[in-house]
């Protein structure tokens, strides 16, 4: 029985692994190893590994790596803490391979256990570019210590074959994410607005924003900006905040979100909103802020995404997608006109929705992981 580990760090990076994780967890063939790490076991985070085991899956391994500062300083000492923590669960573990997905700090803490203790690396979403903040860098250094890569698009392919590595194992699947929408049942507004315990107004927002971490200008400026912007708005729009992730700056975000909520009749903010995100997300009237879920899963909901700052950019987009800059003016210009924007027709670039049924085929048909470890760099020409 192949022994498939899986780590996740984040609600979001969860949200995207989870039909993959029932492929795997329902293959008599494989043996599922659920790590989790990061802002999951966080209490101002949400305790989010509880979500995790209330959906039936079972963690192997609970790495703890947060320190109590979200500085730079901070967040490299917490990667450090998982760097040691992620080497004793793959050592108890001994996995035939490693699934990791995307570019946040943590997974690249698991993917330098996973390369010293030489478990070959699954890597899911590298190939992609996103400017504004040090993901990017973190994305294509994952990648070339990975040994199967899972992209979501073609662009991403060719990126992932300019890095040196071997066409053979590079697999364009389409992004996990849209496989909720495909095999989920989305909440209806009434279901929505009793589950969460919200009223809906005329218009409604999906608000979340994320510290750009290579920006020069401060995060709290960039989000006081949006702020005033979504503040001019009036009273009678619903806005609802979902709170950024255990980036550094994160927190000084999450403080300022709790004081408009405080101050706006017509404002919520969810620390965690698991698997009702989705389901909001097609109901509201668009989605606002630097998240890649106004990229990813936004066009396949028909639904526009106002994009702000250049956290998402180089990434590629759909024609739903409205592009600003941290401008109070030009934040308010890009809502309006996602208020009367036609997402009709739009064109996911990102896939059909059968990206974890692609991953799980691909993992049981490889005959010996091990086989995989010496890689040669192949050359573009």
């Amino acid at each position: 029985m192949k022994k498939i580990a899986v780590a996740t760090g984040t609600r979001a990076e969860y949200g995207l692994l989870y039909w993959l994780l029932k492929e795997i967890q329902e293959d008599p063939d494989l043996e599922l190893q659920l790590i989790v790490t990061g802002s999951h076991l966080a209490p101002e985070y949400g305790l989010t590994y509880r979500e995790i085991e209330r959906d039936g899956f079972e963690i192997n391994e609970k790495v703890s790596m947060l320190v109590s500062s979200d500085t730079a300083n901070g967040t490299t000492k917490s990667m450090g803490l998982e760097l040691i923590g992620m080497a004793d669960a793959l050592e108890r573990l001994t996995p035939d391979v490693l699934v990791l997905l995307g570019d946040r700090y943590e997974i690249l803490a698991a993917a330098e256990a996973a390369l010293i203790a030489r478990i070959p690396i699954a890597h899911i979403a590298g190939g992609d570019t996103t400017e504004g903040a040090f993901d990017e860098s973190i994305r294509h250094a994952v990648t070339k210590m990975a040994h199967l890569h899972f992209v979501t698009n073609q662009v991403a392919w060719q990126r992932v074959r300019q890095l040196g590595e071997n066409p053979q194992n590079i697999y364009n699947v389409g992004s996990p994410g849209l496989d909720h929408i495909k095999r989920g049942r989305l909440l209806t507004r009434e279901e929505l607005a009793s589950e969460l315990d919200l009223e809906f107004l005329k218009r409604n927002l999906l608000i979340t924003f994320h510290p750009a971490t290579l920006d020069r200008e401060q995060a709290t400026d960039q989000f006081q900006t949006l702020l005033e912007a979504l503040d001019s708005l009036g009273p009678e729009l619903g806005l609802f905040f979902t709170k950024p992730n255990s980036d550094p700056g994160g927190r000084a975000l999450i403080q300022m979100v709790d004081q408009f909520v405080a101050g706006h009749a017509n404002a919520r903010s969810y620390t965690s909103l698991g698997r009702f995100y989705l389901s909001l997300m097609a109901v509201v009237d668009g989605v606002v802020g630097n998240s890649s879920s106004g990229l990813y899963e936004a066009p396949s909901l028909k639904k526009p995404t106002v994009n702000i700052g250049d956290r998402q950019k180089g990434r590629l987009q759909a024609a739903s997608v409205i592009n600003a800059p941290v401008e109070k003016l030009a934040i308010q210009r890009a809502i309006a006109e996602a208020f009367v924007k036609d997402c009709t027709d739009v064109v996911n670039p990102y896939g059909d929705g059968d990206a974890a049924r692609r991953i799980h085929e691909i993992l049981k048909q490889i005959p010996d992981y091990h086989d995989l470890l010496k890689k040669h760099f192949y050359e573009v020409d």
